[in-house]
C-alpha cells in the first residue's frame, strides 16, 4: 500500500506540492494526472526516495520513505519496476543489457538465465529477436516496449509509468495502452500512471487523482471525472482529451 500524508514539498521559493494526501491499495491502477509543473513527477520522486518531503509523509509497504534506511529503500525498488518517459534506454548498451541492467546491479550474473529473463520479458511485450541491438536502430514505440521489458525484467510488486504515450503517435500509443493493460493482466502489480492522455487515462485506469495547484483537486474514477462541471477539470478534458 502506498499512503502519502499531508506531502509538502518546494524549491527554493516555488512551492511545488501543498499538501498532497491520497492512499493507493494493493492492485490498484491510478492514473495521476494534471498541467505540467503541477508536481506529478516531483510526486512520483517522492514515492522511489529520489526526493524528501519537507514535510508530510510517504509511506510504502510499512516503510516512512523518509525516515527509512539506505537498506529498506534499496529493498523497496527492487519491488518498482519503472518505465521512463522517453524509455531511457543506455544507446552504448544492447537491448539485452538494458533489460537485465536491474539483475545485473543486484548480483545476477548467470548469463544463460539472464538471457532467458530478457527472451521472456521481451516476448511478453511483443518484441522478439532484437536482443543484440542497439536501442538507435529501434523506433519510439520498440524503444518504449523495451524500457517495459526492463521494467519487468524483476517481476515488481509495483508498475510506475511516467508518461507512457507522450510523443508517439495515435497507432502506437494505442499499441502501448493495450501492452499496459495486458501487463496488468498477466501481473498482481499496483499501477501508478502518470499523464495527460485522456485516452489513456479512460482506458487504463480505475481511479484519477487530479493534481492542481500543488493539491488535489479531484479524486474518484475516469467516468466521474469525464461527468464532472467543474471548469478546470473541464478545461483540461478539453485540452488533453485528443491525441
Amino acid at each position: 500500500m502506498i499512503e502519502i500524508n499531508e506531502l509538502r514539498k518546494s524549491f527554493d521559493a516555488q512551492q511545488v506540492l501543498r499538501g498532497v494526501s491520497f492512499s493507493i491499495a494493493d492492485g490498484e491502477t491510478v492514473a495521476i494526472i494534471g498541467q505540467s509543473g503541477c508536481g506529478k513527477s516531483v510526486l512520483l520522486k517522492h514515492i522511489i526516495g529520489l526526493l524528501q518531503p519537507d514535510s508530510g509523509s510517504v509511506v510504502v509497504d510499512g516503510h516512512n520513505i523518509a525516515t527509512a534506511s539506505e537498506e529498506q529503500i534499496y529493498a523497496l525498488r527492487r519491488k518498482i519496476g519503472f518505465l521512463f518517459q522517453s524509455a531511457a534506454l543506455f544507446d552504448s548498451m544492447t537491448v539485452f543489457e538494458n533489460i537485465v541492467l536491474g539483475l545485473w546491479e543486484h548480483g545476477e550474473r548467470e548469463e544463460a538465465k539472464l538471457r532467458h529473463i530478457a527472451e521472456e520479458k521481451l516476448s511478453m511485450v511483443g518484441l522478439r529477436g532484437i536482443l543484440d541491438q542497439k536501442p538507435a536502430s529501434l523506433s519510439g514505440g520498440m524503444r518504449k516496449r523495451v524500457g517495459l521489458a526492463r521494467a519487468l525484467a524483476m517481476n515488481p510488486k509495483y508498475l510506475f509509468y511516467d508518461e507512457p504515450t507522450t510523443g508517439l503517435d495515435p497507432v502506437t500509443s494505442d499499441q502501448i495502452d493495450d501492452l499496459i493493460l495486458s501487463v496488468t493482466k498477466q501481473y498482481q502489480a499496483t499501477n501508478l500512471i502518470i499523464t495527460h492522455d485522456m485516452f489513456t487515462v479512460q482506458r487504463i485506469a480505475k481511479r484519477v487523482i487530479f493534481l492542481s495547484n500543488g493539491l488535489v483537486y479531484f479524486d474518484g474514477t475516469p467516468q466521474e471525472l469525464e461527468n464532472s462541471i467543474d471548469p478546470i477539470v473541464q478545461q483540461f478534458i478539453e485540452r488533453f482529451g485528443k491525441r
